[in-house]
């Protein structure tokens, strides 16, 4: 026979329901719990998983990286660049969060449709423009207009090159490729996706000497939603496990390319005996089993490497190489 609840044991469950707080099992023994309640806001929905975040992060970590080094080259001082946020918000919270005026690219990613946003801070793109023009960077007074023609080329030059570590970075995704669009000084007048679209702003600080300064990329969800399955965490690890083993290889195999190698031309071989070795005086003559126009194996280091044959030119007797060897392959 089923348990029958008598009248108390329905007034504690209703007033339980009633409070959300407490429930009494059957026999009267009351059992305490809580309710997890997440808020959720339909404005900005979180449409981007914690993972693919991870993964966008470790992306352009690598890029900080990357641009960091190539641009210390380009200025001749040392740039530090890193990835300080990487968050969801919408369209409408990111340009209200930028100064005005300030340095607005828009960008084209094709094959991708839309457009992303690159914006970098005046408090570090005038230092960078001092320093390409041959000041210090270090007393800069930072101007609250916008850029002019002069300042606009030597920032495009900047801007290109950024764009040019962000394609090679997310070459590994998709075979995207960053374009500068237009240029804009003040953010308010851009709308690229609705205001309260989902975009992810990756946020880079960047430091040079005593100053620095702030570069964000925006990326709206509809421009990466094709590609958006391939930010799995596994996935992404595995890349970045082969992008440091091709740094390493890089790295090695630049530090070798300096190194001497005793390269050895082999015409061919004979036997003869003791007796006419002792017997070989200047101008004597061998007479090889190979035939004159067979190929002659070129050695590395004892290894055959190559295979070709003798030339004359300008008045000397040179190897024309023909082809590769395979390292087993024996000498004739």
């Amino acid at each position: 026979m089923p348990e029958v609840l008598d009248q108390g044991e329905v007034d504690s469950l209703l007033a339980a329901a009633a409070s959300g707080l407490a429930a009494v099992a059957p026999g009267g023994v009351a059992s305490d719990f809580r309710r997890n309640v997440a808020v959720y806001d339909f404005k900005r929905p979180e449409r981007v998983s914690k993972d693919q975040m991870r993964a966008l992060e470790g992306l352009h970590d690598g890029f900080a990286r990357n641009f960091g080094a190539s641009f210390s080259g380009y200025l001749r001082t040392i740039v530090e660049t890193r990835v300080a946020i990487c968050e969801q918000l919408t369209y409408n919270e990111f340009i209200r969060s930028l100064p005005t005026p300030t340095c607005f690219n828009l960008l084209n990613v094709p094959p991708l449709s839309g457009q992303m946003c690159l914006e970098i801070s005046p408090l570090i793109i005038y230092p960078i423009i001092d320093r390409l023009l041959g000041g210090h960077s270090v007393d800069t007074l930072i101007p609250q207009r916008a850029l002019t023609n002069i300042e606009q080329r030597l920032v495009n030059r900047i801007t290109e090159r950024v764009l040019k570590s962000l394609s090679e970075v997310w070459s590994q995704l998709a075979p995207v490729r960053f374009e500068l669009a237009e240029t804009e000084s003040n953010p308010q007048l851009v709308q690229i996706v609705a205001p309260n679209e989902v975009v992810v702003v990756v946020g880079f600080e960047i430091k040079m000497g005593p100053r620095s300064g702030t570069m964000s990329l925006c990326i709206p969800f509809a421009v990466i939603e094709p590609i958006i399955h391939k930010l799995a965490t596994q996935s992404w690890l595995a890349y970045s496990e082969r992008g440091r083993q091709t740094e390493s290889f890089d790295q090695i195999r630049h530090g070798l390319s300096g190194g001497p190698l005793e390269l050895r031309a082999y015409l061919a071989q004979t036997r003869i005996s003791v007796k006419e070795l002792f017997e070989l005086s200047p101008g004597d003559l061998l007479k090889l089993d190979k035939p004159i126009d067979s190929e002659m194996f070129i050695q590395i280091d004892g290894r055959n490497k190559f295979a070709g044959r003798l030339a004359q030119a300008r008045g000397n007797r040179v190897i024309r190489l023909t082809r590769s060897l395979k390292d087993q392959e024996a000498v004739e």
